[in-house]
């Protein structure tokens, strides 16, 4: 987290705190030291009994801690923090291919998908709006964007597998989703960006190079994820013989990389279902929070009263009185 102050100048108190340090370091070594004579030296300790000195040190060091503390609060610190969106449009777009199949990932590619993506939508703010995108030779919006988590979930969990991977109408299909939200009172859309998960290259439909001018134009980045392995493999029967064979279905992660390079969105790599996951984190810290610049007087300032009341209390324990 960033740090700045809105007033620094007045971080020069700090060199008055720190005399105060020294002033008190310095009196350490200058305490004179009294020999008394007592023939009863129980009735010494009743009379003056003797506390540790790491008592008194801890009781200045806090004193001196809340001092630290207050000279912060006076520059006014503001801090980076992250806040989640007021409105936004998030379209997660998801390959059905029959590559997504493939036993790679465990216990498939697509099961793995599924909890994970469903994973990525509970986390996601509550106010902004999620849509689905099924992709196989076609694209279908399974979900308009909507607050409804439990409609998009349930629609991920029945996602079924199909012929050929038409990328490119997956971003036009979630694009045109985008652009049908309708803006608020003020007339303002709100931002969109597309989760675009897949396994594939285009086999079907318009190009990668097609459709990322459209997204690029309508300032839609579009994220991708790609996923599986290099090795990944599926059975699939000859349409002539009837015979069943293995397939190989790698990744192809140079035209994912390339769209979202075009679009101003950022490139995903994923092996496994934990590596998904920790893709979709990510994810979910970029489309659905922004960093704002925020004062933190207040929070300062409250650790210094922390710890000035520490202080006080303590020295009242230790010593029956305020030192």
């Amino acid at each position: 987290m960033n740090r700045s102050f809105l007033e620094p100048g007045r971080l020069w108190w700090l060199l008055a705190v720190a005399g105060l340090a020294a002033a008190y370091i310095a009196a350490q070594f200058r305490r004179p030291t009294y020999a008394l004579r007592y023939s009863n030296v129980e009735l010494l300790d009743k009379v003056a009994p003797r506390s540790p000195r790491w008592r008194r040190h801890v009781t200045s060091a806090l004193y001196l801690l809340a001092l630290t503390g207050l000279v912060f609060a006076m520059a006014q610190p503001v801090a980076e923090e992250r806040v989640p969106k007021d409105r936004s449009t998030i379209i997660l777009a998801i390959d059905t291919s029959l590559s997504m199949q493939a036993t790679d990932v465990e216990p498939t590619r697509i099961d793995a998908a599924k909890r994970a993506a469903i994973a990525f939508v509970d986390d996601i703010p509550a106010n902004l709006q999620v849509g689905l995108v099924a992709f196989n030779g076609t694209a279908n919006l399974r979900v308009a964007p909507t607050t409804d988590r439990a409609a998009v979930t349930k629609a991920i969990r029945q996602l079924e597998l199909g012929e050929r991977t038409a990328i490119g109408e997956a971003v036009a299909t979630s694009l045109q989703a985008i652009e049908d939200v309708p803006p608020d009172e003020n007339g303002k859309r709100a931002p969109g960006a597309i989760v675009l998960l897949s396994d594939g290259k285009t086999t079907w439909g318009r190009t990668i190079d097609e459709i990322a001018p459209e997204a690029k134009k309508a300032k839609v980045p579009v994220s991708t994820i790609a996923y599986g392995t290099p090795g990944g493999t599926v059975e699939i029967a000859d349409p002539e013989t009837g015979q069943v064979g293995e397939t190989p279905v790698p990744v192809d992660k140079e035209e994912l990389a390339r769209l979202a390079e075009q679009t101003d969105g950022v490139a995903f790599e994923a092996e496994s279902e934990s590596a998904l996951n920790e893709v979709y984190s990510q994810l979910e810290r970029r489309v659905g929070y922004d960093t704002e610049r925020r004062e933190i007087t207040w929070k300062v300032a409250a650790w210094a009263a922390v710890a000035l009341t520490l202080a006080g209390a303590l020295s009242l324990w230790w010593f029956q009185r305020l030192t």
